[in-house]
């Protein structure tokens, strides 16, 4: 089996013939086939069952072309192993029975037993290792995000509990971010061990915060994850989320190898005030997804146009996608991209080469 490893020369900055894409939540319910599977299974049956899990990993690598799979999972997964009693609910989203909101909240959180509690999310990427031919992302969701939903107990608009911990419990929320730093720590680790070739942090929802509460309150936590981490040889990507450009300039210390651009910030603009030198992923509005292909296309060209300016450039959207997505536009989009990178490298003057 031919393996294509563009996205992983691209994490590591090294020459790519041609720009290496995937969109994050591109295995979803834009998709008839998985629409028709969560009719039978929520998300949270899926994951529970490696096979299944499996099969839709690997459906958009079959029906887009792109080049690299993400884990069908979701980021709420493993605060099951730590004493976190939630739900998906639809049209809502997570939901906590047990939120945490006082000292004692966090002092019963336990450490994640991820082999015990999370053994059918390694046995799906032990299975997608062996049938991919495109590198496999895992994920996990970032420190605050998590918290945000174990706070407020339910997605957030304005994170109103979530920050009256930070401001008015310094202690307890260095403390809860301690233990949720050491959760998403085990769990990569698990991941990377079972067989996962990159992973993603998540962190959706930080930009709804100052620089300097970022800085004071968060930050310590990342940079400890991705430190903790760097023995690993696989490429570690950090996405701040939506609205976050504001927070790129405070993330130099983060020893990351990828760092993920929301629409608001230019592909240049968001490497000038990272300014570390990492390779950058993004960051199309996923709503241009609505358009027609020809608009979707002349987005995606000055994208393409701005990416390989340097090297260390992955094509991929400013956020998820979302259910009205087209499937056919999305393989054209894929397409696209893949031709109209291979000729804009060509002209560049990089060396065209095979990776597939």
């Amino acid at each position: 089996m031919s393996y294509n490893d563009r996205f992983i020369r691209a994490c590591k900055k090294q020459e790519v013939d041609r720009v290496p894409v995937w969109y994050m939540r591109q295995a979803g319910r834009y998709d008839p086939d998985y629409r028709k599977i969560k009719e039978k299974y929520s998300l949270l049956e899926i994951c529970k069952q490696p096979e299944l899990a499996a099969e839709v990993t690997m459906m958009p690598v079959k029906k887009l072309g792109v080049d690299a799979a993400i884990l069908y999972s979701d980021i709420m997964n493993p605060v099951a192993s730590i004493g976190i009693d939630f739900d998906i609910v639809g049209g809502i989203g997570p939901v906590i029975a047990n939120p945490i909101r006082t000292a004692a909240d966090v002092e019963r959180l336990k450490p994640i037993d991820v082999e015990g509690d999370l053994g059918h999310v390694l046995e799906t990427i032990r299975i997608l290792n062996r049938e991919l031919d495109v590198p496999l992302i895992t994920f996990a969701g970032a420190p605050f995000t998590i918290a945000s939903y174990l706070i407020e107990g339910r997605p957030s608009k304005n994170y109103l509990r979530t920050k009256e911990m930070m401001y008015s419990e310094p202690k307890v929320w260095h403390e809860l971010m301690r233990k949720l730093g050491d959760m998403v720590i085990t769990y990569l680790r698990a991941h990377m061990a079972a067989g996962g070739k990159a992973f993603q942090l998540f962190d959706s929802w930080v930009g709804a915060l100052a620089p300097a509460d970022f800085r004071k309150f968060v930050l310590p936590t990342i940079e400890r994850i991705f430190a903790e981490l760097g023995d690993l040889p696989q490429p570690k990507i950090y996405f701040p989320g939506v609205s976050s450009g504001e927070l790129l300039p405070e993330l130099g210390g983060v020893k990351a190898d990828v760092f993920g651009l929301d629409w608001r910030v230019s592909i240049p603009e968001g490497r000038r005030r990272l300014n570390n030198g990492a390779a950058v992923q993004g960051n199309l509005d996923p709503t241009i997804l609505t358009a027609p292909i020809g608009v979707i296309e002349s987005y995606a060209k000055e994208i393409i146009d701005q990416g390989i300016q340097e090297d260390g450039f992955i094509f991929n959207l400013g956020h998820g996608l979302f259910p009205e997505a087209s499937l056919e536009k999305l393989a054209e989009l894929t397409a696209f991209v893949h031709d109209y990178s291979t000729k804009a490298i060509r002209l560049r003057g990089g060396k065209e080469t095979s990776h597939v």
